[in-house]
């Protein structure tokens, strides 16, 4: 079961509050989405802006499927596709409330501060191992698994993406307290 993926600022807010589990041969490794960002693809910061490459492909594909990049050269980034197939759009999973194999995070994250565990998009595929192969698979496909809030998420703040140079003024930034 997925949420309401229709387009990505209204994924990006349903999203929240889904506990994103990865189960791997260690273990389940996961925790609730605390924090994510919206991008389409009139929106000059997406990956999609100028239109399908090679690297953006799996964004033009149909809601659920994964897009992963590498930034900076050392972080992959976690993306899950929403909208209709044929337009490019995506939701970025940014932060999470660690909930499950939290040792096996600090070992992947090299750190015992569970606040650093999962605090940023590449600190999440990292201490959830996420392999960048999932990128272009069907969320469904693959050994991640979404779950429902188990309660009402509360209010949910917007504000100004981060990260990125350009489109800085939308409020496309989602995050939920925990």
């Amino acid at each position: 079961m997925l949420p309401d993926l229709s387009n990505s600022v209204d994924g990006a807010k349903n999203l929240l509050g889904w506990e994103l589990v990865h189960h791997t041969p260690a273990g389940d490794i996961g925790g609730i989405i605390i924090e994510t960002e919206a991008y389409r693809q009139d929106d000059e910061a997406s990956h999609t802006f100028r239109g399908p490459t090679k690297r953006t492909m799996p964004m033009f594909d149909e809601a659920g499927t994964l897009y992963m990049y590498f930034i900076y050269g050392m972080h992959w980034c976690l993306n899950i596709v929403t909208g209709q197939e044929g337009h490019g759009e995506a939701v970025l999973l940014r932060a999470l409330k660690p909930t499950h194999g939290i040792e096996l995070m600090q070992q992947y994250r090299k750190t015992t501060d569970i606040k650093r565990l999962t605090n940023g998009p590449g600190s999440l595929v990292q201490a959830l191992a996420i392999p960048p192969t999932y990128s272009g698979q069907k969320l469904i496909h693959t050994k991640l698994e979404l779950i429902p809030p188990a309660k009402p998420i509360g209010e949910i703040e917007s504000t100004k993406r981060i990260g990125i140079k350009k489109a800085t003024d939308k409020p496309w930034r989602f995050t939920i307290e925990l």
